[in-house]
Order: structure tokens, then C-alpha cells, then sequence
């Protein structure tokens, strides 16, 4: 079976996170993703989070299905090795801080000159272009002024960040599929193009008609901790065995079976009920009514009335209960992954399936700079030279 993106070479200059992670779903389908680091400064994310004998498990994950080369591309002899391994790839990721790349001879119209067929996708914390384009960023600061973190949190609580890179990943799936546009195009024209990706943007994107009610009604959405403007009873409902439940409400139906299975059917009748807002503006009502019934009850016993009463309910996982769940076992959705240094490894796999061409996580993160010499082999670089430049600190 040919996976969708056989026969694309990706060339991945990217570090922390989105560029990297962008890359990673490209070769998760296929594509020959070769992971440029710098010789003497390996992507920081290997050193991130918890390693095992040394050896970072978050780079296992962002860095799988992809080759790993070292070069220096400040050098001038490390810039034109990056034009070489160019002159015939169908993509680039990049994620310096604007003007880097144009500073060492690499910026569009350079590489653009080399191979005009080559699809430049450029991610920055500010894009490309306007007064903050300068300044370093990251995910943080996109969550912080995207809207994200001023509405995330309780009433009377500060704005809340996410603990896990929730902009870097946005921007990561937006980035891949603004690769596979521009390819697209590619077919159409026969030229690349530059992809402008702005960290800030995406999960703007996410965070639904934020800027349209304020643009007609002048609204600024609120913090309202678990709950929701649009609806009611939506919440997390802690159980008699400490565990938690995850309740929501969105449709009218779902609504009046979970106030029947609690033992409340006489608020359907209210006649704020019949809306969505209108049972938002009565929370406090019915989560007493629906936190006082789960209360009394273990977890599972939760779970399963709410199933059988077909109201929506999940329980609220963590990463054990997460391995352990039947319903991703059938999904398939985390994966055990081959590895040089740690035998095997588990982690999260592709995040769809697709019937006839599927992707798949062929291996984990490879040690720094380890195909180096077989990818510039196959650019014509000697072992002499090879040598050359390893003893220089160019590779």
C-alpha cells in the first residue's frame, strides 16, 4: 500500500513545537521528513520533560518517521548544503525568528532561485510581517493574546494557561494542512509558494465567534470556569469514590433526560428550560441538581446510568486511564512504536484513520545527527569531505 505522501521530501528546520510537530504529520503519511539540527545544539526538545537513561521521551514522540541531520547553517559552506539538499525537496519548514534565513543567504527568493517548485512554510510567533514580527514567541504568548488564556478559568480566578502546548499544536495541524494546500496549488501552477503562519492565528481560529459578537453586540466573553453561556447543565461533577464526571448539554433532548435521570423532571417545565441561555442563566440551579445525584454515586455507576438513560457523560481520564480504555483500544489510538534506544515506546498515534491510505508511526525520534552522512552521501558529498565539515563543526 503507497501511503498519500510517498515521494514528498520534507526538510525540517523547525524547533519547539509547532514546525516539528507540522513536520511529523507529513510523515506520518509517508513523506521523507529529514530533520535539519544544528551540530552542537540539538532541537531543545530533547532535553524537554521526563527522560529515561538519558534519553528525552518527548522527542521519541516529535520526532518520529523522520531522518536526522546535523548542519550549521550559519556557516556559509553549512548554507549551501542546505540549497543542495533543497534542489529537489518538495517542502520546507522553517520557525526563525523572521529575517534569520534572509541573513544567511536561505530566504525565499534564494532557495526559491534553486528549486521554484519548493513549498516554504514559514512558522513564527507573529508572522512574517507587522510590529511585533521582531520579537521571539512562543505558544504561551499566542495563548495569552489569542483570547485563550482571558477566558479560560474561573469567574473570580486569573487567566489560565494550558500545561501542555495547545498553541504549538493548533498551529502544527493548521501548518500541515496549508503544506497540502500549497502542494495542491504546486499541481495546478507547477511553482511554490510561502506559508505565513502566525502562532497567534490558529487558535484564534478555535476559539469560535469570539470577535463577531464583540464586533455586533459588543460582548467580551467571560471566564466561566467549567461552565458554558450557551448552555446548561455542562460541568464536572465529582463522585462518591472521588472520581470525576464530564457532563454536557448542548442539545434540548440530552438536557431533559439527564434532569429525569437525576430525579429533577419538574425544571423541564420552567420555562427558561426550553433554551439553551435560558438554562445557562439557571447553572446554579441545575448543577446543584445534577452534582447532588452524581455525588451519591461511584464513577462507574455514573457512567453507566447515563449511558443507559442515553445522556452524555464521560468520565474525566487521566494518561492511566487513557491506556487502559477500551474505546481507544478499538480506535488503535495509542500505539507501540520501535526504537533503537528504548526497545519500544507508546505514544500517541495518528489522530485519524483513512480506509485506504493509512498513516503510520514507522519509528520514534532518532539520535542526534544519526543519517547524516547517508543523506549527504546521496547529495554527492565525499567522505573527505564529509570529514571536512564534521571537523569544522559544519555537520
Amino acid at each position: 500500500m503507497t501511503a498519500p505522501l510517498h515521494g514528498i521530501k520534507v526538510v525540517d528546520l523547525a524547533t519547539l513545537f509547532a514546525g516539528p510537530l507540522a513536520a511529523a504529520f507529513l510523515g506520518d503519511f509517508g513523506a521523507d521528513v529529514i530533520k535539519v539540527e544544528h551540530p552542537a545544539k540539538p532541537d531543545p526538545s530533547r532535553g524537554h520533560g521526563p527522560a529515561k537513561d538519558g534519553v528525552g521521551l518527548w522527542w521519541k514522540v516529535l520526532g518520529r518517521n523522520k531522518r536526522t541531520v546535523t548542519c550549521n547553517l550559519s556557516d556559509p559552506d553549512g548554507a549551501e548544503l542546505l540549497r543542495r539538499l533543497l534542489a529537489d525537496a518538495d517542502v520546507l519548514v522553517e520557525n526563525f525568528r523572521p529575517g534569520t534565513l534572509e541573513r544567511w543567504g536561505l530566504g525565499p527568493a534564494e532557495l526559491h532561485a534553486v528549486n521554484p517548485r519548493l513549498v516554504i512554510a514559514r512558522i513564527s510567533g507573529f508572522g512574517q510581517v507587522g510590529p511585533y514580527a521582531p520579537r521571539p514567541g512562543f505558544g504561551t504568548l499566542a495563548e495569552a493574546m489569542s483570547g485563550f488564556a482571558a477566558a479560560t478559568g474561573e469567574p473570580d480566578g486569573p487567566p489560565t494557561l494550558p500545561p501542555f502546548g495547545l498553541a504549538d499544536s493548533v498551529t502544527a495541524l493548521a501548518a500541515a494542512y496549508a503544506v497540502m494546500l500549497a502542494l495542491r496549488g504546486r499541481d495546478l501552477t507547477g511553482q511554490g509558494q510561502v506559508v505565513d503562519l502566525a502562532i497567534i492565528e490558529p487558535i484564534m481560529a478555535m476559539l469560535g465567534p469570539q470577535i463577531t459578537w464583540y464586533d455586533q453586540l459588543g460582548y467580551v466573553q467571560p471566564r466561566l470556569g467549567n461552565r458554558s453561556n450557551n448552555n446548561a447543565p455542562r460541568n464536572t461533577y465529582r463522585c462518591a469514590d472521588g472520581r470525576w464526571v464530564a457532563v454536557s448539554t448542548s442539545a434540548q433532548s440530552i438536557a431533559e433526560r439527564v434532569l429525569r435521570l437525576v430525579g429533577r423532571p419538574e425544571l423541564i417545565d420552567e420555562p427558561w428550560f426550553a433554551t439553551g441561555s435560558g438554562r445557562a442563566a439557571h447553572a446554579d440551579e441545575l448543577d446543584a441538581a445534577v452534582g447532588a445525584w452524581v455525588a451519591q454515586r461511584d464513577r462507574d455507576e455514573v457512567v453507566a446510568a447515563f449511558e443507559a438513560a442515553q445522556a452524555a457523560v464521560a468520565p474525566v481520564y487521566d494518561v492511566r486511564d487513557i491506556v487502559a480504555d477500551p474505546q481507544y483500544a478499538a480506535l488503535g489510538t495509542v500505539v507501540t512504536v520501535p526504537d533503537e534506544e528504548l526497545g519500544e515506546v507508546r505514544m500517541q498515534n495518528v489522530p485519524f484513520r483513512m480506509s485506504a491510505s493509512p498513516g503510520e508511526i514507522r519509528h520514534a525520534g532518532r539520535r542526534h545527527g544519526q543519517d547524516t552522512d547517508e543523506v549527504f552521501r546521496a547529495l554527492g558529498v565525499t567522505d573527505d569531505e564529509l570529514t571536512a565539515l564534521r571537523e569544522r563543526g559544519v555537520i
